[in-house]
């Protein structure tokens, strides 16, 4: 890769649709694109890093692509898979290469000299905790239904009769299948006291309020690019599980909002921000969530169109400047 064309790294699984969408708009600007999964260390990656006074060198080869580490232009992190041990590798040692990749080959990819991170994946990490998050939103001004984080049965059904109806969150949307290897995905669901006993005491559960809502809002935001979309036609709690019903419609971003989103952007380091919020019936946003590095490629083309050219600008163009 020649200095004066700089590629763009995208960190990414092969099967991720929402890269894709972005790769495909900095192709056809012919914007040098490397893409590279961390799960594929050290299997078909191989990395050759020199770092001294001046700073990190070396390169890192993938099967096909040569990156030069003090060349990249832009990292797009997105969904990489789990770092994975050698095959031979059981125990204790298959933990230990785990982890020394993930701190010397993931550490690298955190640490590119003059990358702008679209997001820095440790930006990301601090930003996925749904206390802090509901934290910073609340100092951001923005409307926070009354949430409950306990493992204590007793308070939880307290909590669902004082503020019911309640709905029960997943803290993080972890992989979870069955022997079979069936997904079993763990949604919001409505959530009544009859409902709680003692198993919640094995961990820690989320309990929220359930908010009397018209519609639900998915405010996708990239730099100072706010993009809301309504989202009706859902017939349960979760509309993630209802694509195939749902109806989406591009709206404006009340002023009110936009600063709150901005300022919680800026509280964590994050340039992009999928939040989701419930259009109340008397027209009040209230927060739900924000995933730092949440999903958009599902929406209509005239709705994605727009996000892509958003980050892909983002990307080819770091602080602005051609």
């Amino acid at each position: 890769m020649g200095a004066r064309r700089p590629p763009v790294l995208v960190v990414s699984r092969l099967d991720d649709a929402t890269a894709d969408e972005v790769i495909g708009e900095l192709s056809q600007r012919r914007v040098p694109v490397v893409r590279l999964d961390p799960g594929d260390f050290p299997t078909s990656v191989t990395m050759d890093a020199l770092i001294d006074s001046t700073g990190p060198g070396g390169t890192l080869t993938t099967q096909t692509r040569t990156l030069r580490l003090g060349q990249v232009r832009s990292v797009y992190w997105r969904r990489p898979t789990p770092y994975a041990a050698d095959l031979a590798m059981h125990g204790q040692t298959a933990r230990w290469a785990v982890e020394e990749a993930r701190y010397g080959f993931g550490g690298l990819l955190g640490s590119l000299p003059g990358a702008h991170y679209v997001n820095h994946p440790w930006r990301n990490r601090d930003a996925e905790h749904k206390p802090a998050q509901l934290a910073v939103a609340a100092r951001c001004g923005l409307t926070v239904p009354p949430t409950l984080i306990t493992n204590d049965p007793d308070r939880a059904r307290a909590f669902a009769v004082a503020y019911g109806p309640v709905v029960y969150k997943p803290l993080r949307e972890t992989e979870y299948t069955a022997e079979d290897g069936r997904s079993l995905t763990v949604w919001i669901d409505d959530v009544t006291p009859e409902q709680i006993d003692d198993r919640l005491r094995h961990t820690a559960h989320l309990f929220q309020q359930r908010v009397a809502k018209a519609a639900d809002i998915r405010l996708t935001v990239v730099g100072d690019q706010p993009f809301a979309v309504r989202i009706d036609g859902s017939p349960g709690v979760d509309w993630r599980r209802h694509y195939d019903q749902l109806n989406y419609t591009a709206i404006p971003t009340p002023p009110e909002i936009l600063k709150g989103v901005r300022t919680y952007l800026d509280t964590f380091g994050l340039v992009f921000g999928a939040f989701d919020f419930g259009l109340g019936a008397d027209g009040r946003w209230h927060w739900y969530e924000c995933n730092p590095n949440g999903q958009w490629a599902w929406f209509p083309e005239h709705i994605t169109d727009p996000i892509t050219v958003a980050l892909a600008d983002q990307l080819q163009h770091p602080g602005g400047t051609a």
